[in-house]
């Protein structure tokens, strides 16, 4: 079970997390509608370069333009990029040219049944799956850390078609995550609010997410 541990704010969280289980951690840039989690790509890239290359470093970019996008990776270094916004398949077969060797995350959101095919549509292009919940704001699209769980038995579906990795997102929390181990069969899960109970990474819930994660898959 790989475990990313997202919404990292420091080097000295990412260390935490990766001392503690974490084999990835994610790195949210601006977003549109903005996010409590986000940080300046400066400090981002403090964190790529002070992480071993043997974990990933994963950008959350909200772009769909492939320039833009190759533009943060090459600003930051980071050696994963979470596609959390419409970039099409097509554009994300772009950026795996322009950038051979780094690692495309696309992100699915689960609403429905349409959500399957959107998720089909990327197996082509990208190389690996990231399912989560969307949530509408009276301010625009929440797209990731909402704290929300989604519809797991679509999420399921998507896991047994995929031939791509693909990690469970949305509202995971030491109360249900090994439940949705069971449930969905990911490759991996993806945590940031319920770890985060005061703002700052919390050891406690880390060590017991990383635990009841790896128990839900065994």
């Amino acid at each position: 079970m790989r475990i990313k541990v997202c919404c990292i704010q420091s080097i000295d969280e990412a260390r935490l997390a990766i001392a503690n289980g974490a084999h990835a951690i994610g790195l949210v840039s601006e977003m549109p509608s903005g996010s409590v989690h986000a940080i300046g790509e400066a400090e981002i890239r403090k964190i790529v370069e002070a992480t071993p290359p043997t974990f990933s470093t994963v950008l959350l970019t909200p772009h769909d333009d492939p320039s833009k996008i190759v533009r943060q990776q090459r600003d930051t270094r980071a050696n994963t990029l979470q596609l959390v916004g419409s970039i099409t398949p097509e554009s994300v077969r772009e950026l795996r040219e322009a950038l051979p060797g780094v690692s495309l995350l696309k992100v699915v959101h689960v609403q429905n049944e349409s959500s399957i095919d959107f998720a089909t549509s990327f197996f082509a292009s990208a190389h690996a799956l990231l399912l989560d919940t969307k949530v509408n704001r009276h301010d625009g699209e929440a797209l990731g850390g909402t704290g929300m769980t989604h519809d797991w038995s679509i999420s399921r579906r998507i896991v047994s078609a995929s031939p791509l990795p693909v990690f469970l997102a949305g509202g995971l929390s030491v109360q249900n995550v090994a439940e949705a181990v069971r449930i969905v069969s990911p490759f991996g899960v993806d945590v940031c609010s319920s770890l985060r109970p005061n703002g700052s990474l919390d050891l406690d819930r880390l060590r017991a997410f990383v635990a009841l994660a790896s128990s839900g898959a065994a």
